[in-house]
């Protein structure tokens, strides 16, 4: 195991580079600033709660935001295969910048389904544009004349602080009935309340955002509906249903702090701190058994990142598969770091090398989207119904659309 293991994974990433778009091949050029200048603010943004300005700027340099933009608008045109593999790369030195640079490139693609006319308003000046946001529609909107006027509290808003926009999900009455929309709202028109005190994942800044009534366009919202679906005639990679890949930016950062963790054990393996002292069995076995389940779920996030990046249809039963698949990728990771956690003593215990990518997993492995018992369950059902249906056994009509 060496240092930058996903950073040199980088050079050996499957697809070849010629095949990716120039903006794309920036992207994977600039990971190594990004990693150098995220590795040097990790305490700081640990004990701060927030990313340092350079981090900030130098995520922002190599384009994490403009991963999924449209290239019309100057964005990279790019694949959840380079998603997986950059973030993975920046959370070996912090898993909190690479949390935020995934949020970044999740909500450029979000954006992706404003009318022309609201892209036009973001990205019609620049593509270096930063978005953050959140899925929960815990606001509510108004209809006005040309628009919406918003209000709402928005919980683990990530990057909320360095973000130009803000994509937040809130219900309209509409038909009878409610609709969930998301609304693009500018920095200047909500406030940020800090909120955030997880003992993980801490530099991500994931706090509130608090709105009061602020205007919103019409051409500045969409239904929600498209993004779950993924029935956008668009382009690619917003034609995936949102379940299929969202939990991608959770479970790729938590890779790279693994990595991260499984580098500071085989340099203390192999006698660099304790020279002639060898390690016990139990703890060589122990590594082993880490490791393996690490490359094990660095194996399940590749496929759900290839099927997404695959062109053809996502069906239910591939999405049921993709959620399953990084549900248990994050499991398998927060059981290997936590064996070598217990294991390095108390004294290594304290240490950031050690004691960080524990706690940084620990709490990514807590998103509501990587609930395996929840995903699980789903997979299962849908095989059932699947094969019920292949059989000619009466069920309910039933899509990726539920």
């Amino acid at each position: 195991m060496c240092p930058n293991a996903e950073l040199h994974r980088l050079k050996d990433a499957e697809a070849p580079r010629s095949r990716r778009t120039s903006s794309e091949r920036d992207l994977l050029d600039a990971v190594p600033v990004a990693l150098s200048l995220a590795t040097q603010g990790a305490d700081a943004a640990d004990r701060d709660g927030r990313l340092a300005a350079e981090t900030v700027a130098a995520l922002t340099d190599a384009g994490f935001h403009r991963l999924f933009v449209p290239p019309g608008w100057g964005g990279s045109g790019g694949t959840f295969t380079t998603l997986v593999t950059t973030v993975a790369a920046v959370g070996e030195g912090c898993a909190s910048a690479a949390w935020v640079a995934a949020v970044f490139a999740n909500f450029g693609r979000l954006a992706g389904f404003l009318p022309h006319e609201g892209q036009e308003r973001i990205w019609g000046s620049s593509a270096d544009v930063r978005l953050s946001g959140a899925v929960a529609p815990t606001g509510r909107a108004l209809p006005t004349p040309g628009g919406w006027l918003l209000s709402g509290r928005w919980q683990y808003v990530s990057g909320a602080a360095f973000a130009h926009w803000a994509l937040l999900a809130g219900k309209v009455a509409e038909g009878g009935g409610e609709q969930v929309r998301f609304f693009a709202v500018p920095r200047h028109e909500y406030e940020i309340v800090r909120t955030w005190s997880a003992p993980g994942m801490r530099g991500t800044g994931s706090d509130t955002v608090r709105i009061d009534g602020a205007f919103v366009a019409k051409e500045l919202s969409f239904p929600r509906r498209p993004a779950v679906d993924g029935t956008s005639s668009g382009h690619r990679w917003l034609a995936v249903p949102s379940a299929a890949v969202t939990p991608l930016c959770f479970v790729a950062p938590a890779l790279g702090a693994a990595s991260a963790a499984l580098a500071a054990w085989a340099e203390r393996l192999q006698g660099a701190e304790t020279p002639g002292k060898e390690p016990s069995e139990a703890v060589r076995i122990a590594f082993a058994r880490s490791a393996g389940e690490v490359d094990a779920a660095r194996l399940l996030i590749d496929r759900v990142a290839s099927a997404a990046d695959h062109g053809r249809v996502i069906t239910r039963p591939d999405v049921t598969r993709s959620a399953r698949d990084a549900a248990l990728a994050i499991d398998l990771i927060a059981t290997a770091v936590s064996r070598l956690y217990r294991l390095v003593g108390t004294s290594g215990q304290s240490e950031p090398r050690f004691q960080r990518p524990w706690r940084d997993i620990t709490t990514a492995a807590g998103h509501a989207l990587l609930d395996f018992e929840a995903v699980g369950r789903s997979y299962t059902d849908e095989l059932i119904t699947s094969r019920k249906a292949a059989h000619g056994a009466p069920q309910d009509a039933r899509s990726h659309r539920e």
